[in-house]
């Protein structure tokens, strides 16, 4: 009896241990529920880029970046990376306010950033984006077009406050607004000039939602307030499905509002706003 269990035991760790050993080494899958936008090349790379929708949209678009090695088709898990979008109007070149490239988290050779873009490409002009990047002490770079498509509703505002400086809004979240008390966050940046662009500190930025179908908007929202890497968070009750109108204001530092409406019995809107609609 006694040697029949030693030989159970012995057959219970057998299992344990390739259950184990099986899951230590399954292939961790980079790109799960991403899609491919486009994969740009140069001599010696490829470079693949990814998005949860596979594509580029006006507005804020996180990216995830994977560059892979022409030769032996192997993921380069130690690049630096930079990137810098250009829309080309034709007469003048503008580029769009971004995050630094960095390594994604909990992957091995994935890299992530976001972009956002103040318009869509079209016949007003023509996103590119240029990638400069190191690999083990050697400079590479890579350029090609991109398809950034209109959004449906608003989701981006570019606007010159009273104090004379541009600004670019953009709404990050909620991504699947729901009835309920959402999370809100939107990037506030400074345009330095047509290529450089600069996070806004210690802001506010006052929400107002309506529905314009229905003549109400919504009670217990909370304003927007800066928190981590600069994004701005806050709450957004909506308390029934169908098109919200999300009035803005923009509030400095000093408590000052620089742009944007309250709304009153006799102003329905702001000149500032997001669209929602579910």
């Amino acid at each position: 009896m006694k040697f029949f269990n030693y030989i159970c035991l012995l057959l219970l760790a057998a299992v344990s241990s390739c259950s184990t050993t099986s899951e230590e080494t399954a292939p961790l899958n980079e790109t799960e529920n991403l899609f491919l936008i486009q994969t740009l090349e140069n001599d010696h790379h490829f470079l693949e880029l990814y998005s949860e929708s596979g594509e580029l949209k006006e507005g804020y678009n996180k990216i995830l970046l994977r560059l892979q090695d022409k030769i032996d088709k192997e993921y380069i898990p130690n690049a630096e990376v930079e990137w810098i979008p250009v829309m080309d109007m034709g007469t003048i070149k503008h580029s769009a306010p971004n995050s630094e490239v960095v390594k994604a988290p909990g992957k091995n050779t994935s890299y992530e950033g976001y972009i956002i873009f103040q318009m869509a490409g079209g016949d007003s002009g023509t996103w590119s984006l240029q990638i400069n990047y190191t690999v083990d002490g050697e400079n590479f770079s890579m350029e090609d077009r991109l398809q950034v498509l209109a959004s449906p509703r608003k989701k981006v505002t570019v606007f010159k406050g009273k104090d004379e400086v541009n600004y670019v809004l953009a709404i990050i979240e909620p991504r699947q607004p729901k009835v309920a008390t959402n999370d809100i966050s939107a990037a506030l940046y400074k345009m330095e000039n047509m290529h450089k662009f600069s996070i806004v500190d210690n802001y506010r930025i006052l929400i107002d939602p309506r529905m314009p179908a229905m003549g109400h908007g919504s009670p217990n929202n909370v304003h927007l307030t800066q928190g981590n890497k600069g994004v701005y968070h806050g709450k957004l009750n909506l308390t029934m499905s169908g098109y919200w109108k999300i009035n803005l204001q923009l509030e400095d530092e000093t408590g000052e509002i620089i742009i944007g409406e309250a709304i009153t019995d006799t102003n329905q809107d702001s000149n500032i706003f997001f669209e929602l609609e579910f």
